[in-house]
């Protein structure tokens, strides 16, 4: 898989583990971490590596006219629930999408039923996008002062991730790190913030569940807004012009991104059989196909 992913011999692998790529040993076989793996891909400067393809291909609308992210958007929206360590029957307990605030809808809908094991959330979600850059040109300064500050975007562990002291202190960031920092950094100025997971959606058509989140601050004007902060520094890396993108991301919302009602370090649900194991979440979400 490392071959693959990073597109380089068994030389050059031995060559990265000399320079202090860990691995685990299992009967003489290496076997790394995905997230060093993606890692050192993103940032190989190959352009060749699986990382850097896939990020140019999932981005590439980043670089259109942003008309298309405004406009009404339904989607199949599918979570499977699973307590891997279940401790006998109980009710389900998920973070549901939270679109309705924004403009959107969220029609026929299945919830997970008590029992043990699997479970299902289900649903058809219309998100809807709407310029609303932020007012406040405080909220503005600080968004700024984050972009420039030059942290890596990286594939972090969640668990990780909600420690975002130590991952900023490592020079890193990622989505939910990010999110958690800078709404500090707003409540700190004197406003309403607090960063909220979600889901980013058509990713490779829905067979992808990557972790999502953004700030949702009140601004000057008593509006609530969103500031996908993540979103504007992984569109900065692109090399086409993604500026139009990038503005929609500081305050405005778009139809690739639905919100839930989880807090940023918090996860999406849990099943009250008392298992001390988190349950396992895993989106499927699909653009639904007009006839």
């Amino acid at each position: 898989m490392a071959r693959e992913m990073l597109g380089c011999t068994a030389a050059d692998i031995d060559r990265l583990v000399g320079a202090g790529l860990p691995f685990d040993d299992r009967s003489g076989v290496r076997h790394f971490d995905a997230n060093d793996l993606y890692n050192l891909g993103m940032y190989s400067r190959k352009s060749t590596t699986q990382p850097e393809l896939a990020f140019r291909m999932l981005f590439r609308f980043a670089g259109r006219p942003v008309g298309d992210l405004l406009r009404a958007k339904s989607w199949d929206f599918r979570v499977q629930l699973e307590c891997t360590d279940c401790a006998g029957p109980a009710p389900w307990h998920f973070e549901e999408p939270d679109v309705v605030r924004f403009g959107g809808r969220v029609t026929d809908v299945t919830v997970p039923v008590a029992g043990s094991g699997r479970s299902e959330y289900a649903a058809t979600v219309t998100t809807a996008g709407a310029r609303t850059p932020l007012v406040s040109s405080t909220l503005r300064r600080l968004t700024r002062e984050y972009l420039d500050a030059g942290y890596r975007w990286q594939m972090i562990p969640v668990s990780m991730q909600a420690d975002y002291e130590l991952v900023h202190r490592l020079g890193a960031t990622s989505c939910i790190a990010a999110s958690l920092l800078l709404a500090e950094r707003f409540r700190a100025a004197g406003y309403r913030a607090e960063a909220r997971r979600g889901w980013f959606c058509g990713v490779l058509g829905g067979a992808l569940d990557l972790p999502h989140a953004c700030v949702e601050v009140e601004d000057d004007d008593g509006a609530l807004r969103t500031v996908d902060i993540a979103k504007a520094q992984l569109a900065a890396r692109l090399p086409m012009n993604t500026e139009e993108f990038q503005e929609l991301c500081l305050g405005s919302i778009y139809n690739k991104v639905i919100p839930s009602t989880a807090s940023g370090n918090a996860p999406f649900g849990y099943h009250a059989c008392g298992s001390p194991l988190p349950i396992q979440v895993r989106a499927d979400i699909r653009a639904v196909r007009k006839n």
